[in-house]
């Protein structure tokens, strides 16, 4: 099945592993809340067991510099794409609401967003993911 849109999540290249992970969990969940569309059937095993149903749609998971992230997030904001975004200081937080609250004390040209995702038209989506690369 082809696709007229891309989901790219994007997280910064400095980051230990397990931040890496969290934040691209995170981050997907603010994709699915916002496209609730792109979740397909539930599964089942050869034995009928049932499983959660996953995204239909593939998620390109991409690594960049701070500067690259913070790009990312300023490009999609121009563009009017809607983001999920995760900075540095909400590591130091113990729930969503202190996440909120911190969130709502930085700016977008800051250097500190250590994930970003969003879910766009394919050219468009790789217009903004410019400077971001795979792992290899």
């Amino acid at each position: 099945m082809k696709f007229e849109t891309k989901i790219i999540i994007a997280a910064r290249d400095d980051l230990e592993p397990w931040q890496q992970l969290n934040i691209t969990a995170f981050l997907m969940s603010g994709i699915v809340g916002e496209n609730y569309e792109i979740i397909g059937k539930r599964y089942k095993d050869a034995q009928g067991n049932d499983y959660s149903a996953i995204s239909s749609q593939p998620v390109i998971i991409l690594y960049g510099s701070s500067t690259v992230l913070r790009n990312i997030r300023l490009r999609a904001l121009s563009r009017e794409v809607k983001t999920a975004v995760y900075i540095e200081e909400m590591f130091k937080t113990g729930h969503d609401e202190a996440n909120r609250l911190v969130f709502a004390e930085h700016a977008p040209e800051e250097e500190n967003t250590v994930g970003v995702a969003y879910r766009a038209n394919k050219k468009i989506a790789d217009k903004i993911s410019k400077g971001a690369k795979m792992i290899k």
